[in-house]
């Protein structure tokens, strides 16, 4: 990608990481959630020696904003790399009861392991870990089937750690989005930055707006990633930017028709237009 460097670790995520490093000795279960438009990019590279010796639920929420193609794609591809995802829309609740049943018989199998040992049963506890802005925070809120903790689709809405009691022999560690303290894959960055994963701050709007038309140039010719066609042309009333054209003499002239030539607001426009319209149509991410 032509972006500049995209680079995001406010403070309270590094706080919150040190803190939930501290926490992890108490866990026995990790419900990982990642974001089904970039799966790839919500994952975190410390995962693995984040949950050594513990269970693991793959969540993969927002199933709502892929086409069934490409779930069933990726469904395929986490199983073969030996991964179970647990498929949800923690906004309307789909596939969230099966989550709380999984939980709950992964809290059963850690009791009987500890029964085995001449251990007393208890309460299971299971961290919710995953990128800012993956709906961990309303996923516990509709496993608890009330509002305990705040949600909403923005970055940086937790920020701090606090045990939520599930029932049924659960308790549930909410925690605030973590990254790692350097982006080094810039790809999976500029995903970050177009699906709102991570702050405005760590990012040039106009640039990533100029990235997102050269990646649709690129998506337009691959029938999987599901790019209608003539997408931004219905939608702006000018022809699409092709390879060979200057992207940013686009946005000029959409900006010219639509925000009285302000081509950063018009690029503001374009993502949360993305965010908010195409993203539901389109596959950022295809399976490796």
């Amino acid at each position: 990608m032509s972006t500049p460097l995209i680079q995001w670790y406010p403070g309270h995520i590094a706080k919150a990481e040190k803190q939930l490093t501290k926490n992890l000795d108490k866990v026995d279960l990790v419900i990982e959630v990642r974001d089904a438009r970039i799966p790839l990019a919500t994952s975190h590279p410390n995962l693995q020696r984040w949950i050594q010796g513990k269970q693991h639920l793959l969540v993969i929420n927002r199933r709502d904003m892929i086409s069934k193609e490409a779930r069933k794609s990726w469904d395929e591809w986490f199983r073969l790399n030996d991964h179970s995802p647990w498929w949800c829309n923690a906004k309307s609740g789909e596939g969230v009861k099966q989550i709380q049943e999984a939980s709950i018989r992964a809290g059963m199998s850690i009791n009987l392991r500890r029964k085995s040992r001449g251990m007393k049963s208890r309460p299971i506890r299971a961290l919710t870990l995953g990128f800012p802005n993956v709906g961990k925070s309303a996923l516990i809120n509709r496993l608890v089937r009330k509002k305990v903790v705040e949600s909403a689709r923005r970055a940086g809405v937790t920020r701090s750690l606090r045990w939520v009691r599930m029932g049924q022999g659960l308790d549930l560690l909410d925690a605030p989005g973590v990254l790692p303290p350097r982006l080094d894959n810039q790809e999976a960055a500029f995903h970050l930055a177009l699906c709102d994963d991570i702050g405005q701050a760590a990012y040039d709007v106009e640039a990533v707006a100029l990235s997102f038309l050269e990646m649709m140039g690129t998506l337009e010719k691959q029938a999987s990633a599901g790019i209608p066609f003539g997408l931004l042309e219905k939608r702006y009333g000018l022809p699409w930017p092709t390879e060979n054209s200057n992207q940013y003499e686009w946005i000029e002239a959409v900006a010219n028709r639509h925000t009285s030539g302000n081509t950063l607001r018009m690029a503001q426009r374009l993502l949360d237009d993305f965010r908010r319209t195409f993203l539901g149509l389109i596959s950022l991410e295809l399976p490796i």
